[in-house]
């Protein structure tokens, strides 16, 4: 009998383990919230743009889909291999899209945001997770917090050679503007206007995620608005009242309108012809969406503020990001248009 028990509780024990989840763990992500991930993860689906082009950068292998379609010029700074993945959706953020059932349908190992890790968000990770099955994990998307949420998503994706690798070039990147910038004293900062939309009246107001790389580089955003937050809307008189030295846009008609209409030569930058056409291709170097694509921004932002300052070859940085950062080589006939058009 008792022979009878220990191989009954052996039977037991090894169809328990049998039965167990494979190599099972558990990953604290930045909102402290801890969750049991599959050994292998091979697919994920990322909650937004934001989470899109950070896990793109990391592991394109393991994108489920686009929060949206391709443009069309954007697609050749894309490998063919992921440009016609599916469009799936957002679940985060202004005009989410997808579905639970879109989610469902993409089988995924994983879900993954980036970005606010507000109440807001955590309740909903928790809901989609319990609702679904997946487990589902918040990254804190704050441009500083760049280097440490690679490496928490290269552990959650057993990609930690790779996203160490990332997180190195970040910090690296980071240092050598802020010594760019350290350069120049507090009170030579130049006043800079993020001029958002088609007539360049939305902007994003100081310490906003928006503007967050226009600071990091030195520029002193004149949106200053206590008690707002994020994107607002603005009048001409407040623009000529805050009369920046700097005007960035992303936005060509935005552009296009500031060049023709005759009161805009009253801002200083117009007058001094510094209005800067950043580049948006495949993703904004400056925002659109607020997530790893701004490195680069930041770059570029240290020689469009400071040119009288060495702040490095433009265009061999440009080719090393999207070398490293975007899988796809720079020739000169897709290097030249990010570049021709961000100085007027």
């Amino acid at each position: 009998m008792r022979r009878f028990v220990l191989l009954l509780l052996g039977g037991l024990i090894c169809w328990s383990l049998a039965s167990a989840p494979a190599s099972a763990r558990t990953l604290t992500d930045s909102a402290g919230r801890t969750v049991t991930l599959p050994d292998r993860v091979e697919t994920v689906f990322a909650a937004g743009p934001p989470a899109t082009v950070f896990l793109y950068t990391l592991a394109p292998e393991t994108l489920a889909g686009w929060s949206r379609p391709l443009h069309a010029d954007e697609r050749p700074y894309v490998p063919e291999r992921y440009r016609d993945l599916p469009t799936l959706g957002r679940l985060t953020g202004r005009g989410g899209t997808a579905n639970l059932e879109a989610v469902l349908a993409s089988k995924p190992d994983l879900i993954f945001d980036f970005g606010s890790t507000a109440p807001t968000y955590v309740s909903l990770a928790d809901r989609v997770q319990a609702q679904t099955g997946i487990p589902a994990i918040l990254i804190d998307g704050r441009f500083e917090n760049t280097a440490a949420a690679l490496r928490l998503l290269g552990e959650a994706l057993g990609r930690q050679e790779r996203a160490e690798a990332l997180a190195r070039y970040t910090e690296r990147t980071l240092a050598e503007v802020d010594a760019i910038a350290a350069q120049v004293p507090q009170d030579r900062r130049p006043r800079v206007y993020l001029a958002r939309g088609p007539v360049g009246l939305e902007t994003g107001v100081r310490g906003s995620i928006n503007t967050e790389i226009i600071e990091r580089a030195g520029g002193i955003n004149v949106a200053d608005a206590p008690g707002q937050r994020g994107i607002v809307n603005v009048s001409l008189e407040q623009v000529l009242a805050w009369n920046p030295e700097v005007i960035i846009t992303w936005d060509e008609r935005g552009l296009a309108h500031m060049l023709t209409d005759a009161r805009w030569r009253n801002v200083r930058a117009v007058q001094t012809g510094r209005l800067y056409l950043a580049p948006s291709v495949p993703f904004g170097w400056i925002d659109r969406p607020p997530s790893i694509n701004r490195l680069l921004g930041l770059r570029w932002l240290a020689k469009v503020l400071y040119p009288d300052i060495d702040t490095g070859d433009m265009r061999a940085i440009t080719r090393e990001f999207y070398r490293l950062f975007y899988h796809v080589e720079l020739d000169e006939a897709l290097l030249a248009p990010l570049l021709a058009g961000t100085g007027r």
